[in-house]
């Protein structure tokens, strides 16, 4: 009967992947995409850059090989969310708002600990790669559906402002874990990382105004 273990060699190059993924993510948590180059990669990595190339052929694949992990490391804190919220039954689970708030809250977190990949805005190579790659897209499908069933249960209990489209409050949490204001208090060194995140989440779901 054939195994459907990896063999050694298989989990040496899965091994030696995930080494890669981490130095690109920690490249591009604090560096970003444009300055992020292959040189570097491969050099942190401890490979030479020809055996880089032979599992990722471009930067965009790096890059899009990191954003899969951060992705699945946002799937894992929703589940568990979403786990912690069946076990405690209808009377004891977290509101709608409330677990799109500590969604906001975690993406923040990550950003400050270094782990949040930053990527371009706009760059047609990077795009394509991301829209070209499998598993990137149904991951982002899959974090966008959990957070849209929330966004839908908070609209329809009142504790979001329901004149706002779902697709705007979807953006607005995505765009937590790349913040510029987050970066930009944390690197002023006057506040805490916890201050920045209560402030930053405070003003994302309660707005600026006075109350």
């Amino acid at each position: 009967m054939a195994s459907n273990r990896p063999s050694i060699k298989e989990q040496m190059q899965r091994v030696r992947e995930e080494a890669i993924v981490a130095v690109v993510n920690r490249l591009l948590a604090t560096k970003g995409y444009d300055a992020m180059t292959v040189d570097e990669v491969a050099a942190e990595a401890g490979l030479a850059k020809a055996s880089l190339y032979k599992l990722f052929s471009s930067k965009e694949q790096l890059a899009a090989a990191a954003m899969v992990a951060a992705l699945d490391r946002a799937l894992g804190f929703v589940d568990g969310l979403r786990a912690a919220a069946a076990e405690a039954g209808p009377r004891g689970a977290a509101r709608p708002i409330d677990q799109l708030r500590a969604v906001a809250r975690w993406a923040m977190e990550t950003q400050l600990a270094g782990e949040m990949p930053v990527l371009p805005s706009h760059n047609s190579a990077l795009s394509a790669a991301l829209q070209g790659n499998d598993d990137y897209m149904d991951r982002l499908i899959g974090l966008s559906n959990k957070l849209g069933i929330w966004i839908a249960e908070a609209e329809a209990a009142g504790q979001l402002n329901t004149s706002l489209p779902g697709e705007l409050v979807l953006y607005t949490l995505f765009a937590r874990a790349c913040d510029p204001v987050v970066a930009m208090l944390r690197d002023s060194g006057q506040y805490t990382n916890a201050q920045i995140v209560d402030w930053v989440a405070a003003s994302t779901f309660d707005g600026l105004a006075a109350r």
